[in-house]
């Protein structure tokens, strides 16, 4: 009751009555088998009734009243609610309070333990707990009143509620005697209560209108609970007590009678009026059935006396007709009465049609395998047979439906406890009926006929049918329907439980009639050769199959060894009569069979079943039956089974050797085997023809070591060690089978495998000697080695077969004919079948690491194959046969693991490094026709596994690649090891110069990779007891070296020094070692040529950004190494001052100077000087003011003033070299914040004389004019006037700053020449071409044009520089108001810094004019153009700095300029060019841009030459104006091609990808130039028109692809490379940027050097532009997305980055907008983004509420009217769907919008007629007047809506009235 419904009708927790009853009885009771709780009756209440009306009537507490009141309720809520109230209430009172509850809680207790809800029945049961441990024996007056009902709910159908009503009685009667007392005290009333429940129906149960299935259901728990009750009630009451019992049991005798008689009163008249409770068997309620089923048992047990015969006549057919009872809860219950009925009643089965009322149902209740009661129901089959009586069957027919019947039920059986308990009953119940076969038969004969029928027609036919499943006649197997087929798992477990229930079966057999078992074993011997007589080979191998499990079951499961039965009358007869027939067939299954047989009961049993068919004359019958002798039995094995067994080689040769092995006697071991190799050897002298046979043998003997060595103990198995199967033949075979030219096949290889073992870690045994062990794996050494030698590389050949061959002292000839590939080959396939048995030459280190060595070399040359040249092989199909062997020992190597390694001696890993370490270097240095790149990659990724592999401690590990860096005679190129002094390379001849430094460069390469793939720390880490020179050495190696093949010093090399410096501080020695090194190499080759002097002197200017461009080695990695120290915070002021004091004590050589030192100190100044003056400004004091460093520099400036000006100075003097140390002791910073740091620390004295150097050089006449022709002192100059300006030029005169302009003047205007020649020579080159024809001719005199050559460029860049930190200076004075540069006047500054910018736009035009000119001829020709670009880097990007920085005049001029000048392409075409160049520079690119996207350019970069110019006219002031066609305009070519015409290739290609950056930059420039066209003017209005028409959406979906939003994963929009999530804000703000300035420039410029993230910045910014621009072109890209994610995502992007910014704007916008008329007014709300336009004409008016969705402009603009006045409906809708249409429409701000709506409805108060198609005066799209008209009925349309008009209706008429038109 109140249970889910789908329940079970009874809680399995619920016991039964007897199984409660008994669970309570105390162990010492004698009803402890039936009673209820050993209720023993000790004590008894004492009646207290007469007492009542004496005890004072106290009033009910009015709370409990209330909740007592509550209890009445319908809704169970409620009552739980009041319930559990009233417990807590209960548990405050005790004793007397509580009298008052008694009598009413009782009221309320009988009807709520029959409330339908269970938590309901629960709660009282708890509260009734509660009640009575706070009453005590109070609780005595009602106990008779309350007993029936509380007896009642102990047996609830829910468990929860019978266990709290138990808990409720124990809490009033915790001793089991009290309970008893009160159940014998109240049996009458309880008995009373019991009857009228059972009397009760679902109709009279409840006076409540409840429904129907909540009444039977009440029904059913109430009966059933009634029942369970009275059973266990009769239990308790009507035992019999031990008579032997307590003293005590006497006592209370009269109180128990009285209870017994009450009891067997009331079951006679309960059994009478409900007729035997026939009804109740008959419900239809399985817990009624099963009550009632116990209720029976209980009148069986304790009343017998009430069965009349006619009721026993009545329940007989009823009881025996239960097996109908398919509900498994009944069953338990059913089998006790049944079981007790017919013990009580045997005559009972007289009054029976048994075979139709018993066995029919049997029947079928066994068939579905006892309907789901399997481990209840099999059990009770045997009492069931006990029970039947014999004489109403027939046994045999009676036994075998009972078997047929119950193995059928195995299908409904799912679990192996169901399917174990049905064997068991089948064992059980076969056994019965063989042992009680008398109970059926009269005489000795008949009982025997039915024992054999039982073991034929049972065991035979039905159960071994089974277990074999035969096709025979007699009795089909077990019938399993295709929906119940059982798993194949659970299958085969059946099948082999039935095999050990046969098994069983067979073992009591024999205990019984040993005679028995021969009838058995005949008919299944029979049958077995029945079936081999067939001849059908699926059948017989089934069979096999099955015998062999059955044999192996019996071997498990078997008997005692006392039992002689399986081997004598099963096996070995059946074995005798089937050995002829699988001798000849050879049937593997059948082979098996023999073996198991042999392994189970030893070969000497097995053996003489063979002989009776065995046609030997020695051989003796009498053996049969016993074991054979030692002679015989090996002249048996010899002559009969080894040529059986080991003749040919099949499908059966593998079963046949297992029998073999598994006959080979303990006793006769040795001799048996030594016959089977003698046997096996002396049929392989003939020719080797059966190798295979052999090695298969060996394997399984292998197996047969381990599991003889399996056992325990010490004393084991002969045959468990390996030793014991070594002999003679195999081991010398096998010795000149390794040996033997023509024997290299892969079956030799196998069987030299099969001989080592190893092919496994678990398979080592080995069935040789050590010392043939040696000896075998010499000659696989011998193979490998003759394959080495005719590698094509070189270094392999020559080198690694060299300290192979010398390790082990081994010659080999390679003048003989075999072939060395297929040797290698076959030496190789043992090795890899035999791997592991190499630890077997641990104590042959020097063999052991050669082969190892060789298999790694080989497996070398596999990966070096890959960068071998075809040529170097005289046939390809050698390289390809080469190539195979190579490749498998590269899988031979990929399969040895970590435990092969370990398991190797260490001093053989060791070895067998030092080889390879040789080895790999000897290949990178001598291997000069391979790629050299991919050389030293290889090389350096494989000598890192070889280490993994061999595990070598560090120390040995740091001395094998110590091996690496041994010197020869290619390395080192610049540094000794041994000396660290340099080497002098320059005295070699140049080809071998060259040849040597390839080489270096090569193994430099190979080092560097190595230090990147095993950490630099292995390498300059070191031990620190071996000093630092090792590692400085390498270090300055390498740096030196500077570039090689694949990497760099500067990319590779060094940040990874500096990174190991950090980690490692207290390696700062290693640093100040490398510096010396470098120095001294400096110094020592500062003796250079001229010309490379003359290269190398001036390069000093720019060594921070172009420190490649040193050419001198030692001075380019002193000068690297430095500046990253320092840039790094690695070295600071201390090592400065040492650098120092380094270099000046190197600078004079006694009272002369060091040349070499004084051109290499001032690489070393420029980099430390900064450092030094803040050392030197922190330590000035009071005291002491002549400084080191300002006395040096003082003398420095006082030897360069001795010397003549710049320009008087001649080649080959030393003064040039004076005044770059100068120089470089005044660092000048393009950004004058930076350059204030160093000017803070120069003394004025310095400054004096600075400036006097400076003014010495304008002291020669007309010195501003003088060229000299060496190109050093122009550049001298220019950075001494640069260095003049920045720390003088506050003392600067109107001369001083004459010659300053002057010369940057000039410097910069001979470049202009030069580029302007080279354009002009482009252009006319260009136009002389006439064809493509000699393409490459014309891009070769290109490219003689374009390279420049001249000096110009470079004195230039120095020039550029100078000015460009003379404009900063001047900037930062104007900005921070400081006082330098005072002495230069504004006035006398800005023409100049004009005229100069001037100049340096007309190069800036020059360069990309060049390009587009060569663009026009083809796109190699533009890219050769820009490529020469990069040869003079610094100069462009010092051109592109200050072309930013121009100013709009300086801008125009230039642009007039190149327009006069007149070439092919113009001023815009040229920013094009650079801006989408095929070799771009990011500098130049920004420069570019900023210049097409300001003023005064970007007016021409947008729309193409030869279009009408943008008007600036107001569309709203200008009625009449006949607005330009659309068609007329175009966008520049260069463009054009991105906006109008992009293709879907796009969004496939990379997010970093030129095509999408050029795409992007093209959108920018369009949009911001767009955004800055004034509003509603033509010019704007027909461009935006022509976006709309003409542009591509799919830019939208590649801006996407940058911006990482979640769950955009449209298919056609490829999130590739996507930026992470914590990017998008850096995305969102980019658009929110452009959404409020309307521009994208700041993004742009940060957007070189190109990445991801900045990409994805950019894509925000022109989404941003897009919808502030274009919100209606982008709202209709967003409404055609068919992918809802997309879609979705794109949406909560814009609504939560863009669009609350974009609102913001529109109604700023509108707020400030001035419609200047009276009729018209606007309100905005900020908060409701909401927009309220008010027109009022006259008397009429309307107020429009235009509302901005969140997700503006992806979500359309609502327009609502909310006022209107005088205005008729049709034109309130007009007008409200013309504000619609022209809001929606708008691809610009709102505020345009509404100013348009204004004007249209405006004109119509004015008179002008709408267009009769849109309903509008204005143009919703293009803004035009309605202005076609109609000839016939005179209507005027709007152009665009007739032209849509025609195109929709495919017809030229009037819409109005049809005319034609």
């Amino acid at each position: 009751m109140g249970r889910p419904k789908g329940d079970a009708a009874r809680s399995k927790a619920r016991p039964s009555s007897s199984s409660l009853a008994a669970s309570l009885l105390p162990s010492g009771s004698a009803a402890a088998g039936l009673g209820f709780g050993g209720y023993v009756g000790s004590s008894r209440f004492e009646s207290s009734i007469s007492n009542e009306d004496s005890a004072p009537l106290l009033d009910l507490d009015s709370e409990m009243a209330q909740h007592l009141q509550r209890l009445s309720r319908k809704d169970p809520t409620t009552k739980i609610k009041a319930l559990a109230s009233l417990s807590e209430l209960v548990k405050q009172k005790k004793g007397k309070e509580l009298l008052p509850l008694i009598p009413q809680w009782t009221f309320e207790y009988k009807k709520l333990i029959l409330d339908y809800n269970r938590d309901v029945r629960r709660a009282t049961h708890e509260v009734m707990a509660n009640v009575v441990a706070g009453v005590g024996r109070d609780l005595a007056p009602h106990l008779k009143s309350i007993m029936g009902p509380w007896w009642f709910s102990q047996f609830d159908l829910a468990s929860e509620v019978s266990q709290a009503a138990k808990s409720s009685l124990q809490a009033a009667f915790p001793a089991q005697e009290k309970r008893l007392d009160a159940l014998n005290l109240c049996s009458a009333e309880i008995f009373a209560y019991l009857e009228e429940n059972l009397k009760l129906t679902p109709q009279n149960l409840s006076d409540k209108a409840l429904a129907s299935d909540e009444l039977e259901e009440m029904y059913q728990q109430m009966i059933s609970s009634s029942l369970v009750a009275l059973a266990t009630l009769l239990d308790i009451l009507l035992h019999e007590p031990d008579n032997a019992g307590s003293a005590s049991l006497n006592a209370e005798s009269k109180l128990a009678t009285k209870a017994r008689r009450v009891a067997t009163s009331s079951a006679e008249k309960l059994f009478s009026f409900h007729k035997c409770f026939l009804n109740f068997l008959k419900s239809e309620s399985p817990s009624i059935r099963s009550a009632t089923y116990s209720l029976l048992s209980s009148f069986i047990k304790n009343v017998p006396e009430v069965f009349s015969e006619g009721d026993v006549r009545c329940l007989a057919p009823a009881l025996l007709g239960v097996f109908r009872e398919n509900n498994p809860i009944c069953h338990s219950s059913m089998w006790e009465a049944v079981l007790l009925f017919f013990r009580k009643f045997p005559q009972s089965w007289g009054n029976l049609n048994v075979h139709k009322s018993v066995l029919n149902h049997l029947w079928q209740f066994l068939r579905n395998g006892c309907f789901g009661s399997p481990l209840v129901s099999y059990p009770a089959l045997i009492l069931f047979l006990e029970v039947m009586p014999t004489q109403s069957v027939e046994a045999d027919k009676f036994f075998v439906n009972f078997f047929t019947n119950l193995l059928a039920g195995r299908s409904m059986c799912d679990s192996r406890a169901d399917q174990l308990s049905l064997l068991r009953a089948t064992t059980e119940c076969f056994l019965w009926g063989l042992r009680n076969s008398s109970r059926y038969c009269d005489n000795p004969n008949s009982i025997q006929d039915l024992q054999v029928a039982l073991i034929d027609k049972v065991l035979v036919k039905i159960l071994w049918a089974n277990l074999f499943e035969l096709p025979k006649g007699s009795t089909p197997p077990i019938q399993k329907k295709p929906a119940e087929t059982l798993s194949m798992s659970s299958s085969v477990s059946f099948l082999s439980e039935l095999g050990r229930c046969i098994i069983e079966i067979l073992s009591g057999v024999n205990l019984l009639e040993q005679k028995l078992l021969s009838f058995f074993f005949k008919y299944v011997q029979e049958s077995f050769l029945n079936t081999l007589q067939q001849g059908n080979l699926e059948i017989i191998t089934g069979s096999m199959k099955k015998m062999i499990d059955f044999l192996l079951l019996l071997e498990r499961d078997s008997v005692s060894e006392a039992e002689s039965w399986p081997l004598d009358q099963f096996i070995r007869p059946l074995l005798s009569k089937a050995f002829p027939w699988i001798k000849s067939s050879e049937l593997i299954d059948a082979v098996k069979l023999l073996s198991v047989s042999v392994s189970i009961f030893g070969p000497r049993k097995i053996v003489p079943s063979f002989t009776g068919c065995i046609e030997t004359s020695t051989l003796l019958s009498d053996d049969e039956g016993s074991d054979m002798s030692s002679e015989k039995f090996i002249k048996v094995f010899r002559e009969v089974l080894i040529p059986w067994c080991m003749d040919g080689h099949d499908s059966s040769t593998a079963a046949k050797q297992d029998l073999l092995l598994s006959l080979l006697d303990d006793e006769c071991f040795t001799q048996q085997w030594s016959d089977v190799i003698s046997y096996v050897f002396d049929q392989q002298h003939q020719g080797f023809n059966n190798l295979a046979s052999i090695e298969m043998l060996l394997e399984k003997a292998r197996g047969e070591i381990t599991k003889r060595s399996s056992g325990l103990g010490l004393n084991k198995r002969i045959g468990s060690r390996p030793v014991d199967w070594h002999h003679n033949l195999i081991e010398s075979t096998a010795i000149s089978l390794v040996h033997s030219s023509s024997m290299t096949t892969t079956s030799t290889a196998q069987f030299l495998c099969s001989v080592l073992g190893g092919s496994t870690e678990d398979s080592s045994i080995s069935f040789v000697s050590r010392s043939s062990l040696v000896l075998i794996y010499r000659g696989i050494l011998e193979r490998l080695l003759s394959f080495i030698k005719q590698s094509p590389l070189c270094s392999v050949n020559d080198t690694c077969s060299s300290l192979i061959a010398v390790a082990v002292d081994i010659e080999f000839d390679l003048s003989s004919s075999v072939d060395a590939t297929t040797v290698a080959k076959f030496a190789a396939e043992v090795i890899d079948g035999s791997i592991f048995s190499l630890k077997g030459l641990n104590q042959d280190a020097t063999l052991l690491s050669t082969i190892l060595s060789s298999i790694f070399i080989i497996d070398l040359e596999n990966r070096l194959s890959s960068l071998v040249d075809n040529t170097l092989y005289e046939f390809k199909e050698k390289r390809k046969d080469r190539d195979l062997v190579c490749g498998f020992v590269h899988a031979v190597c990929s399969k040895i693991n970590n435990q092969f390694w370990k398991s190797i001696n260490y001093d053989v890993r060791k070895s067998t490094a030092r080889i390879l370490a040789q080895s790999l270097r000897s290949v990178v240095q001598l291997e000069d026709d391979l790629q050299p790149c991919q050389l030293t990659l290889l090389c350096a990724s494989w000598m890192p596994e070889v280490l993994e592999y061999l595990s070598l401690d560090q120390t040995d590990e740091e001395n094998i690649c110590g091996l690496l860096l041994l010197e020869s005679d290619v390395w080192p190129m610049w540094i000794s090891p041994s000396s660290l002094a340099s080497i002098n390379t320059r005295d070699l001849p140049a080809h071998l110069y060259e040849l040597r430094a390839s080489k270096s460069q090569r193994f430099v390469s190979f080092i560097e990779s190595l230090v990147m793939k095993m950490g630099i720390h292995r390498f300059l880490g070191g031990h620190k007891d071996n000093g630092l020179s090792s590692q400085a050495w390498l270090s300055a190696e390498i740096l030196c070296t500077w570039e090689w093949p694949g990497g760099s010093v500067q990319t590779s090399f060094l940040p990874a020094l500096v990174s190991y410096c950090k980690s490692e501080p207290a390696r700062a020695d290693l640093l100040n070692f490398i510096f010396e090194i470098l120095l001294n190499g400096a110094l020592v080759h500062g003796e250079d040529e001229e010309a490379e002097r003359e290269s190398s002197e001036h390069m000093w200017v720019e060594l921070n950004n172009h420190i490649e461009d040193v050419q001198e080695p030692f001075l380019r990695a002193l000068v690297s190494l430095t500046s990253t120290l320092f840039k790094e915070n690695i070295w600071r002021e201390e090592e400065a001052i040492a650098a120092f004091k380094m270099v000046t004590d190197k600078l004079f050589i006694g009272e002369e100077t060091s040349k070499n030192c004084l051109r290499t100190i001032p690489f070393i100044m420029s980099i430390i000087i900064s450092p030094l003056r803040t050392t030197t400004k922190s330590d000035v004091s009071g005291e002491d003011t002549g400084l080191p460093l300002e006395v040096f520099l003082r003398g420095w400036l006082e030897r360069s003033l001795s010397f003549p000006p710049l320009v008087l100075w001649q080649s080959g003097e030393d003064m040039e070299d004076w005044y770059q140390l100068v120089i470089s002791c005044y660092p000048v910073s393009e950004m004058a914040e930076e350059d204030k740091a160093p000017q803070m620390h120069v003394s004025n004295e310095e400054r004096t004389l600075l400036l006097d150097l400076f003014r010495k050089q304008r002291q020669v006449p007309r010195a501003s004019s003088v060229v000299t022709q060496l190109p050093a002192v122009q550049i001298l100059l220019a950075r001494l006037i640069a260095v003049a300006v920045s720390y003088c030029g506050n003392d600067f005169n109107e001369e001083d700053w004459d010659f300053v302009f002057s010369n940057l003047k000039r410097l910069i205007q001979s470049a202009v020449v030069v580029m302007e020649e080279t354009s002009e020579n482009v252009n006319e080159f260009i136009s002389g071409v006439s064809s493509k024809e000699k393409e490459i001719d014309t891009l070769e005199g290109l490219g003689h044009i374009v390279s420049i050559s001249d000096p110009s460029l470079a004195n230039a860049k120095n020039a550029l520089s100078a000015f460009s930190l003379l404009n900063a200076l001047v900037k930062h004075k104007s900005v921070e108001g400081e006082n330098n540069l005072n002495s230069l006047a504004d006035e006398i500054w800005e023409p100049v810094k004009d005229r100069i910018l001037e100049g340096v736009l007309r190069l800036f035009f020059c360069t990309g004019l060049a390009e587009a000119i060569a663009a026009s001829y083809s796109p190699e020709a533009a890219s050769l153009v820009a490529s020469y670009r990069v040869d003079h880097l610094q100069f462009w990007e010092l051109v592109a700095h200050l072309v930013v920085d121009s100013s709009p005049r300086a801008r125009d001029r230039a642009v007039r300029a190149v327009e006069f000048w007149g070439l092919s392409k113009g001023a815009i075409n040229s920013l094009y060019a650079i801006m989408f160049s095929s070799a771009p520079i990011p500098s130049l690119q920004r420069a570019a841009y900023t210049v097409l996207s300001t003023e005064p350019i970007s007016r021409l970069a947008i729309v193409a030459d030869g279009n009408a110019s943008p008007s600036d006219e107001s569309l709203i002031d200008q009625d009449s104006i006949n607005v330009p066609s659309e068609e007329r305009l175009g966008l520049r070519d260069e463009i054009s091609c991105m906006v109008e015409e992009l293709n879907y290739e796009l969004l496939d290609t990379d997010l970093t990808a030129p095509e999408r950056v050029q795409t992007f930059l093209a959108w920018s420039l369009l949009l911001s130039h767009v955004n800055s066209l004034p509003s509603l003017t033509q010019g704007r209005d027909r461009l935006v028109q022509y976006i709309e028409r003409t542009a591509n959406p799919l830019i939208l979906d590649s801006l996407f692809q940058h911006i990482p939003l979640e769950l955009y994963m449209a298919q056609s929009l490829k999130k590739k490379d996507a930026i992470g999530l914590s990017d998008l804000s850096g995305v969102a703000s980019a658009a929110v940027l452009a959404i409020t300035t309307g521009s994208s420039l700041s993004t742009v410029e940060s957007l070189w050097p190109i990445d991801t993230g900045k990409m994805a910045a950019l894509a925000g910014a022109i989404y941003g532009l897009m919808i502030r621009v274009l919100p209606a072109y982008v709202r209709g890209w967003f409404s055609e997305m068919r992918d809802r994610s997309a879609s979705s995502s794109i949406e909560a992007f814009t609504r939560s980055w863009c669009s609350p910014s974009l609102i913001m704007n529109e109604l700023s916008q509108i707020k400030k907008a001035d419609f200047n008329d009276d009729s018209f007014s606007v309100s905005i709300s900020k908060s409701a983004n909401e927009v309220v336009a008010t027109y009022t004409k006259d008397e009429t008016g309307m107020d429009l509420v235009i509302r901005l969705p969140v997700s503006y402009p992806l979500r359309p603009v609502d327009v609502n009217c909310t006022k209107s006045i005088g205005i008729s409906d049709a034109k309130q809708r007009k007008w409200l769907m013309s504000m619609l249409m022209f809001v929606r429409n708008q691809n610009g701000a709102l505020a345009e919008a509404i100013r348009i709506w204004k004007r249209n409805s405006d004109k119509e108060f004015e008179g002008v007629e709408d267009c009769p198609i849109c309903y509008s005066v204005i143009h919703t799209v293009n803004h035009s007047l309605p202005r076609r008209a109609c000839v016939t009925c005179k209507y005027k349309f709007h152009k665009a809506c007739l032209d849509k008009w025609f195109l929709t209706s495919h017809k030229k008429v009037c819409p109005l009235c049809q005319s034609p038109c």
